[in-house]
């Protein structure tokens, strides 16, 4: 019996990031119980008996599963791509449709195990900068396996899957502006003449420009009202940020000048993630005529990459209706997919000029991506409960209670404001691995 045991030699966290090294120790050992232990030393060296494998190799897969409809195209590529491989590529496609994979790696070809000996063999591959990342969402899936696969001699393919979560980093979409970032590195750097120059890789290279990016504090104000009058006033203090992160703003109640006409009541914040897809789906012919008749173009909608989102111009461009109050605006509805309440915060603000609002960012969500067929967004989703009833009881009364009513006239708006959502360190996020093991009787 042989017994594969694989473990990733990270062992805080089986978390990469796009771009990154993977590096994991696999183990082959001749297990032998008691009786054939004792059976074995009875004989001589030679007489005893090994295990023979006749090869193994290790590579990097990642598969997706989906219930959107692919166009017949897709389908027709797969097909070809099919003739012609191997009986490994048969088994790694079990668990869902192999849409990136490396080029696998040997690990050895014809090894004989005495009882008891163990043999140990490193692999390391890198993450593909193309690929998508660890997403588990509504109608699709993308996950990551690192397969190790073996053979005996006269026996089937078997195949010990780990695996890994993978988050995207993005690829910086101005390569003039890398000369710069190499610059700063080195102005920031101590100087010293007997140091040899290190070539920065391009991983690095994102990481500083993702550093920038979360950093930079642009604060956005946004003045929220309904038909009654003026509600508040929200500053958003930076538009990207981190996973781990907290999303700080702050609102503003004080109309100002203006007399106050309505007063909020209570108000809730939700972190929700948006599931769209991109390719066009089966719909209904009422679904059909209503989009027609709305002019709701989706294609343009969908047409944005990662760095305009990234630049905030699809933030700005797709909720301008959401902040304004025409009704031609409002009458065009945009896509919405499927949501995902992630984090609520929720406070009462009835005789509140100024409040904070702190919406944490999970470690466990996946940030901001976009592939052929899924594009998940992230979004702050409010909700103001309003009122025309500015004051209740007598002001600052001298004697007695000061009582709410018991009943009170309210209105309940919502407004959605877009935020992008990076990447951490996954050094940072702590998520220990254990060993993954396979026996072979």
């Amino acid at each position: 019996m042989i017994e594969i045991k694989a473990k990733l030699v990270r062992a805080d966290s089986a978390i990469y990031a796009t771009g990154e090294r993977v590096e994991c120790l696999i183990e082959f050992t001749h297990k032998v119980f008691s009786d054939e232990q004792n059976t074995s030393r009875s004989k001589n060296a030679n007489e005893a008996s090994q295990e023979n494998l006749a090869w193994a190799s290790a590579q990097l897969h990642c598969y997706r599963k989906t219930s959107l409809s692919t166009s017949a195209g897709d389908r027709t590529t797969e097909l070809t791509e099919m003739i012609g491989r191997t009986a490994l590529d048969a088994v790694t496609q079990a668990p869902g449709e192999v849409i990136v994979a490396t080029k696998p790696k040997i690990l050895f070809c014809d090894l004989r195990l005495l009882p008891g000996e163990t043999k140990m063999y490193f692999f390391n591959e890198f993450v593909p900068r193309d690929g998508p990342p660890t997403y588990r969402g509504h109608n699709i899936r993308y996950f990551y396996k690192i397969t190790i696969a073996t053979q005996r001699v006269k026996s089937k393919v078997q195949t010990l899957a780990v695996p890994i979560r993978v988050l995207p980093i993005p690829i910086i979409s101005r390569p003039d502006e890398l000369p710069v970032t190499v610059e700063t590195n080195e102005e920031l750097a101590p100087t010293n003449p007997f140091l040899e120059k290190r070539e920065i890789s391009e991983l690095e290279i994102s990481w500083h420009h993702l550093k920038n990016v979360t950093a930079r504090r642009a604060p956005k104000f946004y003045r929220i009202s309904n038909k009654r009058g003026f509600v508040g006033r929200f500053c958003l203090f930076k538009p990207a940020y981190k996973l781990g992160e907290d999303i700080v703003g702050s609102l503003d109640f004080d109309p100002g000048v203006s007399p106050r006409k309505v007063r909020c009541v209570q108000f809730s914040v939700k972190l929700q993630q948006q599931e769209l897809p991109i390719r066009p789906q089966p719909v209904q012919n009422h679904q059909l005529q209503s989009q027609l008749s709305t002019g709701d173009d989706v294609s343009s909608i969908n047409s944005f990459d990662m760095a305009s989102i990234a630049s905030g111009v699809v933030a700005d461009s797709l909720h301008k209706s959401a902040t304004s109050g025409s009704s031609r605006d409002k009458e065009a509805p945009e896509p919405i997919g499927k949501l995902s309440t992630i984090s609520t915060s929720h406070q009462v603000c009835y005789a509140t000029l100024q409040t904070q609002v702190v919406v944490p960012i999970p470690l466990h969500v996946t940030p901001t991506f976009r592939t052929d067929l899924v594009d998940v967004r992230w979004r702050l989703h409010f909700e103001f409960v309003t009122t025309t009833l500015m004051d209740f009881g007598i002001p600052n009364p001298e004697f007695g209670e000061l009582k709410a009513p018991a009943e009170m006239p309210v209105e309940t708006m919502v407004w959605n404001l877009p935020v992008t959502i990076y990447a951490a360190n996954p050094l940072q996020i702590y998520a220990p691995n254990q060993t993954f093991s396979l026996l072979i009787k």
